[in-house]
Order: structure tokens, then C-alpha cells, then sequence
């Protein structure tokens, strides 16, 4: 009997990862009775990678810290300590858009501090080889508050300590690192990023991200003077530049913060992640792979879920299939045979996505008979 594997992305506001897998499985057991379902819920370094690592790493522990919140108000985080002594902490659990109404979302007011609180507690449960999942950031403070929780001050023209978010940027005239923890220098730090954007201009993280996090095209001006500001008072004070770098504008300059301070090395995230749920050994004996996310376009071979999945799927000989809320005419993904869309019929936005269960089940359906149909050509 056939060996499916599924490493499905979540459908953002429709299916998660385990509820996608879960009908797929159903799917296939009905076209092919007594089949063997491997799943593997995947993200790609935003929200839900957390989970997706938990739910695959056998002895993987979830710790949970009060943390300050994107609008500094208290919340309670999450990071995940793997059996090797890593730390696994995704930002979006204490600065992601999330956990910010719509109508309050303002990058300009929000921080990241709380991620430098997760790392904090993860430096005192003993973690030295830590791992931040940067997507889905509510924050456009170039890492100020990540920065300031783990012991730098960022000073005005005056020497008056600043807050750590995005409208001080543009003030910071001083940066003194003399109270940094002093664990950093015997921890190792990684980075899952799916985007390659400097820190500032055209294509920085102001001008390309801050208008999905509610700024205005004023805080947009302002936040992109602040971050090229930062960013010259950064330089003069490490004797080195990282704005510039592929990853420096991720999750609002958090990437920047990152390699600049804390030296980290970049990766992409569904790369790390299928690293870290050992994918490779789920492929072996596999005769299909089925992946996914909610919409393939000619943003997804850039480094999202899909495309590291069939990347991974193609150098094990594995035929690699996906199957999306939403799939754009022309787009092409090395390593994918094929794409299927779970919308068949013009319709209103809000009717398909209530019944996004029942469509991504009847193409599951459509799916699997179709191979059901091939198997028996073949037999």
C-alpha cells in the first residue's frame, strides 16, 4: 500500500496545519484503504512554527513567561526547549500582529520587547543555542525592545534613556551596551526569515511592511528616516554595518538587531524547521508528498513553506504535490509536479473562506481519486 507524507503550512485564518493533514489523511484512507499517513504540521519561521516543532520533536518542552506585549501591556509567551539543549523562540507569541486588534495596530508605538524577555528565560533554563522565528511582527522598532530586555539602553541627545519602540528610532543619539547580559557572548544565535529586504529604503521594512501593520504613509516617512537614523548611530557605535544585509528589514528591523548585536546567522525558515522535524527521514519509503499553504503565487518560490518542501521532496525522488486555498495562474515551484486550488467556483471572499473545511475536503477527495484513477492505469 502507498506511504503519504504531509507537510501542510496553515491556511492563515482558515485551517491549521494539523486540521489540513488530518482531512487529507481521511482522504487518502478512503481512495486507498490501509495506506500509510505520515504527517508533519510546517511553518515557515512565523506564527505556528512553535507548534509545528512541539508537535514533531519527541521531548521537546514548552515554557511559558509573562512577557511585555507589543503595546507593553502584559501577556503570557511561550518558547519551546528541544531535547538538545536549544531554545526555539518565535517572536509572534510576544510582538506578532495577532495579538494586536486591527483597529489598534500602530508600528510606531509597538515593541519587541517581550522577545528579549523569551530569550532572557531561555539563557536561565541554560539554553546557549538559541533560534528565533522572526515572521508575523506587529513591530517596526528596528530591535530596540529585543535589544532592551536583554540589558542595552538607547539614549537621546540629552543621555535620556528612550523607549524601545519605532517613534524613537530617529532620537537615538547614544547607544550603551555596558549592561548587556553577559551570557550573549557564550550563546549562538540562528534566525528563520523568509524575506531578504535591507533594513532601509524602498525596500526596507518600513516602506514594504509597516502598512500591513496599520502605519500610516506619514509613519511609513517617519519610521524609514528612524530606521536609516538608527541604523548610522549603530554602525558608529559597533565599528561595522548590517543594514544593508539580506534580512536586516525582517520583522521590522528585528533581523538587523539580530545580526548586528547578537551575530546571528540566517536561515530560511521552512529550511530550519524541516531541519529540526528530521523531514528527510519521513521521506524514505514515501510514494507521495502533499504540501500546501493558503496561497501559491510567484512569492512562494522565494523561500516559503511549499518550495522547501518540494525542494526537499525533488533531491529524495520524491513526486511532491500541493494543495492551496488559492493558486496563481503561471506560478511555477521547482521541484512541484502539480497544484491544485480548493476554490472551484466564483464566489464571495467571506463564503469561501467560512466553508474552507468542507472545500479543502472535497479536494482532498478529488485529489486522491484521481491517483486512485492513475494507480489503477498503472497496475
Amino acid at each position: 500500500m502507498p506511504r503519504f507524507v504531509f507537510a501542510v503550512d496553515s491556511l492563515k485564518g482558515t485551517l491549521s496545519s494539523e486540521e489540513s493533514e488530518r482531512i487529507l489523511a481521511a482522504a487518502a484512507r478512503r481512495a486507498f484503504p490501509g495506506c500509510t499517513c505520515v504527517s508533519v504540521p510546517i511553518a515557515d519561521g512565523g506564527e505556528g512554527t512553535l507548534d509545528a516543532v512541539r508537535s514533531s520533536v519527541p521531548g521537546a518542552r514548552l515554557h511559558e513567561v509573562a512577557v511585555t506585549g507589543p503595546l507593553r501591556e502584559p501577556t503570557t509567551a511561550q518558547w519551546l526547549l528541544l531535547p538538545d539543549g536549544r531554545a526555539l523562540i518565535e517572536l509572534a507569541q510576544a510582538a506578532g500582529l495577532t495579538l494586536v486588534p486591527e483597529q489598534d495596530r500602530d508600528p510606531a508605538a509597538a515593541t519587541t520587547l517581550g522577545v528579549g524577555q523569551l530569550v532572557s528565560a531561555a539563557l536561565d533554563a541554560g539554553a546557549r543555542d538559541i533560534t528565533l522565528a522572526i515572521g508575523g511582527s506587529a513591530t517596526n522598532d528596528g530591535g530596540l525592545g529585543l535589544l532592551a530586555a536583554l540589558g542595552w539602553c538607547f539614549r537621546d541627545e540629552t543621555g535620556e534613556p528612550l523607549p524601545p519602540v519605532g517613534a524613537s528610532l530617529g532620537r537615538v543619539a547614544a547607544i550603551d551596551g555596558s549592561g548587556s547580559d553577559p551570557r550573549l557572548s557564550s550563546a549562538a544565535f540562528h534566525v528563520m526569515c523568509d524575506v531578504a529586504n535591507p533594513l532601509c529604503g524602498s525596500a526596507g521594512c518600513a516602506a514594504v511592511f509597516a502598512p500591513q501593520k496599520g502605519a500610516t504613509p506619514a509613519q511609513v516617512r517617519l519610521l524609514d528616516e528612524g530606521m536609516g537614523s538608527f541604523a548610522e548611530v549603530a554602525c558608529a557605535h559597533l565599528g561595522f554595518d548590517r543594514s544593508e544585509h539580506p534580512g536586516a528589514g525582517a520583522a521590522g528591523g528585528v533581523g538587523f538587531a539580530a545580526q548586528a548585536f547578537l551575530d546571528a546567522d540566517f536561515v530560511l525558515g521552512i529550511d530550519a524547521l524541516l531541519d529540526m522535524v528530521g523531514f528527510e527521514g519521513l521521506l524514505e519509503g514515501a510514494d507521495l508528498v502533499v504540501t500546501g499553504e493558503g496561497r501559491l503565487d510567484a512569492q512562494t518560490a522565494g523561500g516559503k513553506a511549499v518550495a522547501g518542501v518540494a525542494a526537499r521532496a525533488a533531491a529524495a525522488g520524491v513526486p511532491c504535490v500541493a494543495l492551496c486555498g488559492a493558486v496563481e495562474p503561471g506560478a511555477r515551484i521547482p521541484g512541484l509536479a502539480a497544484a491544485e486550488s480548493t476554490v472551484t467556483a466564483i464566489g464571495d471572499l467571506g463564503e469561501h473562506l467560512a466553508r474552507a473545511g468542507e472545500a479543502y475536503g472535497d479536494a482532498a477527495d478529488r485529489l486522491f481519486a484521481l491517483l486512485a484513477v492513475g494507480a489503477g492505469f498503472g497496475a
